[in-house]
């Protein structure tokens, strides 16, 4: 109960922080509150000192920003909200109005993820029902295109193609269920594919579990062998998931504004550029009480599927050793990755030529040109350079953030909660106003946010190893923190969070790119990889191969990290050093200790 109590504080804490540090925003970026209103309700009026004068006396600004923080949670404890500084109308209403968009919109999405998880998942399920398994592993090339797909780039097609040329569901507007279809689709595949690859990846160690093995024996169908080892993967994914449901939240900014949905997202983003603080600070709330809920309803339902096992350390390891991967593939990938980058780099990515405006793929261009006529081929290849490179620094820093602060549950599991609520592209004007604009910005703001799903999977597969009946045996033989941390549970957890981090590393190049589609990223005439995305987006019907080359690459990306990760796979047992175990541990009990 004392612990319970200290993580709630800890929460209530982090969340004042963040709730105050928005209603600093104006004053730590240095611009005038009352222009920047002034400019959002009339960009023709001019701003004269008499109407500055006049937008800070509505406000209340000159009483200053601590006095305006006071009053928003003064009024909050009664269900008041405020008033917009934009509209004048109640915030409380339009808040709640917009979140109930986007649960719909995330509930619809979160449908079509299952799915997609379902399809991604099935050759193994398939294979371990009827005991095939035999080690092997499903390459998951398809998922890692479907993964790498970026979201705002999914959102266009399918609006242009779908909705516009085929007519077939609406494109634009929130009116009915129809709207959800494509905007779910957009939300949900990419989602569905990461998490359909993280269930993949622990499937084959429920399949060889012995209760698996004794109920093929018996004769039990392979159906429901294949429903008891997804429920037996799932607590492990739980943490994940209800960070899945807080990103499809309020994170779906881009597909947002692409469909023209009044959801949460859409709301904050538009009240943090027009320093709308009220709204901004109930959007940013709302979030983290959906955050805070869907972690306690995750932890619930993980300790209802483990049940007493938890408690009493009677699970047995989902992570054992496994066969080497194939490595042609990622042979394969990189190569093409490879040569993408060094065919490109001898071509100049500024060089215009108006006159071969939007020209199709050739010998001359061969991933044909822009709208200024500037090769595309080239763009590319020298984006690579800065886009992957980032995306490596940034994979790197936040595994290594992950997994330590995962080791320490207690202190990272509110953080975690706290830094998933607030969605990249607020984080991303935060991190401006305090470290200025620059081209550092996009890294401090996905690197600030990156980490957390890494740690929350860090911290479910080590409360599982922990209940191992090998490590319960272990600490029972006398075995101390530091063997168990270094010969145990570090071995078991950090392959499976390797490959997650290299399975996100498209998605951190696809944060990158978003920030840049929603001109917080790269500036012109960069040839970053999400500008490009951007730049080229309104040619899409028109010249399709402008965008398909940047989004192809990514592609390729997401199928080299996947099949790369493959190879990350849990070392054989050596024996330990004789120091290293309990002094007073003989021989015979040692073996025992070394085994499972």
């Amino acid at each position: 109960m004392r612990r319970q109590l200290a993580a709630l504080g800890w929460r209530a804490v982090l969340a004042a922080v963040l709730v105050c540090g928005i209603g600093l925003l104006p004053w730590l970026t240095r611009t005038d509150p009352a222009l920047t209103v002034l400019k959002a309700r009339s960009a023709e009026r001019a701003p004269t000192p008499e109407v500055l004068a006049d937008i800070r006396a509505q406000l209340g600004l000159d009483q200053g920003p601590f006095h305006l923080v006071g009053q928003w949670l003064g009024g909050l404890w009664r269900g008041d909200a405020g008033r917009s500084w934009l509209s004048g109308g109640e915030v409380t209403p339009a808040v709640l109005q917009a979140l109930g968009v986007s649960l719909l919109l995330m509930a619809v999405a979160l449908a079509v993820a299952t799915g997609t998880a379902g399809l991604v998942c099935a050759r193994t399920l398939w294979l371990g029902a009827h005991r095939r398994l035999d080690g092997r592993r499903a390459t998951g090339s398809g998922s890692a295109v479907l993964a790498a797909l970026p979201e705002f780039l999914t959102a266009s097609v399918l609006a242009t193609v779908v909705g516009v040329q085929l007519g077939w569901l609406p494109a634009l507007g929130w009116y009915g269920p129809q709207w959800t279809v494509l905007p779910a689709l957009a939300l949900g595949l990419p989602a569905g594919a990461v998490v359909g690859r993280l269930l993949d990846d622990l499937l084959p160690g429920a399949f060889a579990e012995p209760w698996a093995l004794a109920a093929a024996a018996r004769g039990l169908p392979g159906r429901s062998i294949a429903r008891q080892a997804v429920r037996r993967c799932l607590p492990g994914l739980l943490p994940n998931l209800g960070l899945f449901v807080v990103g499809l939240t309020g994170g779906a900014v881009a597909v947002e504004q692409i469909f023209d949905i009044p959801g949460l997202g859409r709301t904050t983003l538009q009240a943090a550029l027009a320093q709308d603080l009220p709204v901004l600070q109930a959007g940013t709330l709302a979030l983290l009480l959906l955050a805070a809920a869907a972690t306690a309803l995750a932890a619930l339902a993980a300790r209802l599927l483990v049940g007493p096992a938890l408690r009493d350390g009677a699970l047995t390891s989902l992570h054992r050793p496994t066969p080497p991967a194939r490595r042609i593939l990622p042979c394969v990938y990189g190569g093409l990755l490879l040569g993408v980058v060094a065919f490109g780099l001898p071509r100049d990515p500024l060089a215009l030529d108006t006159g071969r405006r939007l020209r199709p793929p050739s010998w001359t261009h061969p991933f044909g040109t822009d709208a200024l006529g500037r090769d595309l081929l080239a763009r590319v290849a020298h984006g690579a350079l800065d886009t992957l490179l980032l995306a490596l620094a940034i994979g790197a820093a936040t595994l290594l953030t992950g997994v330590v602060l995962g080791l320490l549950p207690r202190l990272s599991g509110p953080l975690v909660d706290t830094v998933n609520a607030v969605p990249p592209v607020l984080l991303a004007l935060l991190v401006t106003a305090v470290a200025g604009s620059g081209s550092a910005t996009p890294a401090l703001a996905v690197g600030a946010v990156a980490w957390a799903p890494l740690a929350a999977h860090t911290s479910a597969l080590l409360r599982q190893e922990r209940a191992a009946l090998h490590v319960t045996a272990t600490r029972g033989l006398g075995a101390n923190r530091r063997y168990l941390l270094r010969h145990e549970l570090l071995p078991a957890v950090l392959p499976p969070v390797t490959r997650h981090a290299l399975l996100r590393l498209p998605g951190i190049a696809l944060a990158l790119a978003s920030l840049a589609f929603l001109g917080l990223g790269a500036q012109p005439p960069s040839p970053e990889w999400g500008l490009l995305l951007a730049e080229n987006q309104p040619y899409a019907e028109r010249a399709p191969w402008a965008v398909l080359a940047p989004a192809a690459v990514l592609a390729l990306l997401g199928a080299f990290a996947v099949s790369a990760a493959g190879g990350v796979r849990r070392p054989r047992r050596a024996r330990p050093h004789r120091s290293e175990a309990a002094p007073e541990q003989p021989s015979p009990t040692r073996e025992l200790a070394e085994t499972r």
